[in-house]
């Protein structure tokens, strides 16, 4: 607490020597102190325990400001309560971010209200008590404030600028609870921060973040509130107004077109994912409704498609798309992702290049043309010389690009293969990146020998599998196969039932060809998995006794070259789910309904939207940008997966049948999927089936860290389960979360109740810990282990040929031919490297879990304030212990030769592609 207190600041008096009284404090802790000013003094210095002597105030990492001072003078005219109110004068110490590059208008417009700030348009401010005025019953106000020196410091280059104003408040003003902001200026700006400085109750904070617009776009004030955190029953009376006013603007009255500069967060259906207006082929249907269930999305408003009325017409790159203002990215992240899409020269340019080269538009012809994009580059692997490329339509960054790298699309080479060129090939390495790759949440415990699919028999054919226990009888170090299963040693990944129903749909489409698999794993003595079989479904209608195939580990040449391409539609099939269902849906869909009403039903002022706001940071607008670019129709992911133009229909039927808000958490998805068992004797209160599994002993750590704070964060604010069952503002954020956001689903049985802080905990780290974690996990993997195109191809071609396939003999003349004709072509492969190569790079200003804007002043609650600081130290603690487990060679899933150390769930990472950090939100 000694700590927390000098972080959040003394008073000013408290530092003073020359006061001999506390009459000051008189008018603060009067013998009407309600119940919430009561709750509001566990947050400010005691008046009666007040320390005389001076004291030294430490800010830790909070950036400088201009600190205000009150006069002896001014403190003694303090009169007491049987006096007329005195009026004194208190400062503002305002900080503004700027931008770090204007275009030309963006400068005139700058030196325009610059010039006008002079003669009275300008930047005005209101303090707004937490108390109001017995007469009036409103909020007691300061007069009106301005902003000072906004024009002498106009074209002042820091980052950061300064700015003061200076208010006049009564002496019995209370303690300001809210500031309002009225921007007169032509231009928006961006508001870091407000510090008071000179009431008795010391500093008080107001983090904002926000970006301030122009009166004339929009006339109301702006109101920002002090860091104090209020359950909505402790509300004081001169918020209540304010915290009402703030949420309904919020939330808007979802009519009309939104425009760039507001700030209203509403639901909406995924239908503007297509794009009718240009043909058939690009109408798509709505996802979300009774058809198709599917998560809400962030509400746009704009018009209709000229040709159905139901779809959304849309906005295309490089038009931005709408998000609430302050969940655009910032600067430095909008620069860092947009170099990322220019340095892949991916979205603005692979059309004039299939324009101008597409004749190369052809097969990998040989492993070394792979490796020739990471030592040559793309174009000169295209055969276009630098003369070509200079006749190219290309945009001058990218001719920059050019000149300054020898080979336009030079790629890093992937870490997959960086320390062991042909580790891909080998069965351990494909068995090990099940427990720790890009997409370690899909295996499971094999309960039942052979497996039976739950899909409609009389749609899909027999429910039975071709696997028999011949097929795995010898790989099992001389078990039987009942022994195997009593023993826990079988696992298994299957995307039978997720793929099937769509298989004739996907085959029928144009250089695309795909199986529904399973793939049968043995856990060995020493830890690791070993693949065993693998198991190829067609629909039974396609080629009748041929539907199913069971392939198994090699015995010649034959046979591997046949494995290998079993392999490969595994990992097809791998890489589809991990990005349309465990990526995508389960990360970035999914946790947009509770984004959106987190805003709209808990004010900023709630302890709970205090904690939840930095796991919330910029997921609207990279789903945004996904809607626009990724998972539209055309899109990358259309085009770079094998489902093509049925992924997202794939990812709609998953949350229809698997997503359950209920089993997201990390223990309850291991004990889903048979990799855990309950056991109270263990740290986790889980047992691992599998010792060595990464991704699920490094969870644990994370995951228990993360409940901790929250269990410390939640019993802080709700000692018993009334405060819960009565506190609105949650309860409905949880209503609208679940029966708007998620309203296909609010039917079911399975949601978690909210009626205790048990209940709360649960749900809130289930969020974070999808938020971060989980979505770090299966994010920042993407390019070093999917870089490699072989390891894990997102689009096959092509089928395994059987014996009398016309094919076959054209297979056993050149296997390796055969096998990269399967794969992507070159240009489909380079697409795709440049798209995961910029989601799995880390912005400059990234956020790491245990890492908060203004962390000693985010709350005014000095005991959150250790306790953060404590959750801090546990992560970095764990982060030590991660590096210990990597170093440690008895772990052979995550430490061996040329074998990757697990760090995807290591939580600080430098900027960059680094295959390790975890960021507090779905951020990429």
């Amino acid at each position: 607490m000694a700590l927390a207190k000098e972080i959040l600041g003394c008073s000013l008096i408290e530092r003073s020597s020359f006061v001999s009284s506390s009459k000051v404090f008189l008018n603060y802790t009067s013998s009407n102190t309600t119940g919430f000013q009561r709750r509001q003094n566990r947050f400010l210095v005691n008046p009666a325990l007040v320390p005389l002597e001076p004291r030294r105030v430490h800010l830790r990492r909070v950036a400088k400001s201009p600190v205000a001072a009150i006069s002896e003078d001014l403190i003694k005219s303090v009169p007491d309560q049987k006096e007329k109110p005195v009026k004194f004068k208190v400062r503002a110490a305002v900080t503004v971010r700027n931008k770090n590059k204007e275009d030309f208008k963006e400068t005139l417009v700058k030196h325009l209200d610059a010039f006008t700030d002079k003669i009275g348009r300008n930047v005005v401010l209101e303090l707004i008590s937490t108390e109001e005025d017995p007469k009036t019953k409103a909020p007691k106000k300061s007069r009106e404030a301005v902003l000072k020196d906004w024009s002498k410091k106009a074209n002042v280059k820091a980052e950061r600028v300064h700015y003061t104003a200076e208010f006049t408040v009564d002496s019995d003003f209370g303690v300001p609870g809210a500031i309002t902001v009225t921007n007169k200026h032509q231009k928006e700006f961006f508001l870091e921060s407000i510090t008071i400085e000179g009431f008795a109750c010391g500093p008080v904070h107001f983090p904002c973040n926000s970006w301030v617009q122009s009166k004339k776009d929009h006339p109301g004030k702006r109101i920002f509130f002090s860091n104090l955190p209020y359950l909505p029953s402790e509300t004081p009376k001169g918020l209540r107004v304010l915290r009402e006013k703030e949420l309904r603007d919020l939330r808007g009255n979802g009519k009309g077109v939104r425009k760039l500069s507001d700030r209203i967060y509403d639901f909406d259906v995924y239908n503007d994912l297509g794009n009718p207006d240009r043909g058939i082929e690009f109408a798509w249907p709505s996802l979300g409704g009774e058809k198709i269930p599917y998560p809400r999305r962030c509400r746009t408003g704009r018009l209709p498609t000229e040709t159905d009325i139901q779809a959304e017409s849309r906005v295309e790159k490089p038009l931005p798309i709408y998000v609430p203002r302050d969940e655009q990215f910032e600067e430095s992240k909008q620069n860092s992702f947009s170099a990322g899409r220019l340095r892949a020269v991916l979205h603005n340019l692979l059309p004039q290049l299939k324009a101008s080269i597409s004749a190369y538009n052809r097969d990998i012809n040989s492993f070394a043309d792979i490796d020739g994009l990471y030592k040559e580059g793309l174009l000169l692997k295209l055969g276009l010389q630098e003369e070509i490329v200079k006749n190219l339509p290309l945009p001058k960054m990218v001719s920059k690009i050019q000149e300054s790298s020898e080979g336009l699309l030079k790629y890093e080479t992937p870490k997959v293969v960086s320390k062991d060129k042909f580790a891909w090939l080998r069965d351990d390495e494909f068995a090990r990146q099940a427990l720790a790759g890009v997409n370690p949440v899909n295996i499971e415990r094999v309960t039942a020998f052979p497996p039976v699919s739950k899909l409609d028999p009389e749609i899909y054919g027999p429910q039975e599998s071709a696997l028999k226990e011949e097929h795995i009888a010898g790989q099992l170090n001389g078990m039987t196969v009942q022994q195997a299963l009593e023993g826990n040693k079988l696992f298994m990944v299957d995307y039978h039932d997720l793929y099937l129903p769509f298989l004739d749909r996907i085959n029928a489409l144009d250089g695309r060809k795909s199986y529904a698999t399973r793939t049968i794993f043995f856990l060995t003595p020493s830890g690791t998995l070993k693949p065993i079989a693998i198991e190829l479904s067609l629909p039974h209608t396609a080629q009748g006794p041929r539907s199913k195939r069971v392939v198994t580990p090699p015995v010649d040449a034959t046979t591997n070259w046949i494995w290998q391409l079993a392999r490969a539609h595994v990992c097809s099939n791998d890489a589809g789910v991990h990005q349309l269902v465990n990526h995508w849906l389960r990360t970035h869909a999914s946790m947009e309904p509770f984004i959106l009403a987190a805003h709209r039903q808990l004010s900023a002022m709630h302890p709970i939207f205090k904690l939840l706001d930095p796991h919330m940071r910029y997921t609207l607008e990279i789903n945004a940008i996904a809607r626009q670019t990724l998972i539209s129709a055309d899109g990358v992911i259309e085009s770079c997966f094998t489902p093509g133009r049925y992924c997202m229909e794939i990812s709609a039927a998953a949350y229809k049948s698997l997503w359950r808000f209920d089993k997201e958490g990390l223990p309850a998805d291991l004990i889903r999927r048979g990799i855990a068992v309950p056991d109270p004797t263990q740290p986790h209160g889980l047992k691992l089936l599998i010792e060595d599994y990464p991704y699920a002993s490094d969870g644990l750590l994370i995951w228990n860290a993360i409940e901790n704070w929250v269990q410390t964060y939640v019993n802080h604010y709700y000692p018993n389960s009334s405060l819960i069952c009565n506190d609105r503002e949650l309860q409905n954020w949880y209503h609208e979360s679940i029966h708007v956001g998620h309203a296909d689903l609010s039917h079911e049985d399975w949601w978690p109740t909210l009626k205790t802080a048990d209940d709360l905990v649960s749900v809130l780290t289930t969020i974070i810990w999808l938020a971060s974690a989980q979505h770090a996990a299966l994010n920042f993997g993407q390019y070093p282990y999917g870089g490699y195109v072989p390891n894990r191809p997102p689009l096959m071609r092509r089928l395994i040929p059987e014996e009398n396939d016309p094919e076959y003999a054209n297979f056993l003349a050149d296997p390796q031919k055969y096998f990269l004709s399967a794969m992507p072509s070159l240009l489909q492969a380079t697409k795709y490297m440049a798209v995961v190569d910029t989601l799995s790079t880390h912005s400059p200003d990234e956020e790491y879990i245990g890492e908060r804007q203004q962390p000693s002043t985010w709350t005014g609650d000095a005991e959150i304030i250790e306790a953060f600081y404590g959750f801090s130290a546990e992560i970095r603690r764990i982060e030590k212990e991660i590096e210990k487990r990597n170093a440690d060679p008895s772990l052979k899933n995550r430490c061996g030769a040329g074998v990757l150390p697990y760090e995807l769930l290591a939580p600080s990472s430098d900027p960059g592609v680094t295959c390790r950090g975890i960021p507090n939100s779905v951020s990429i």
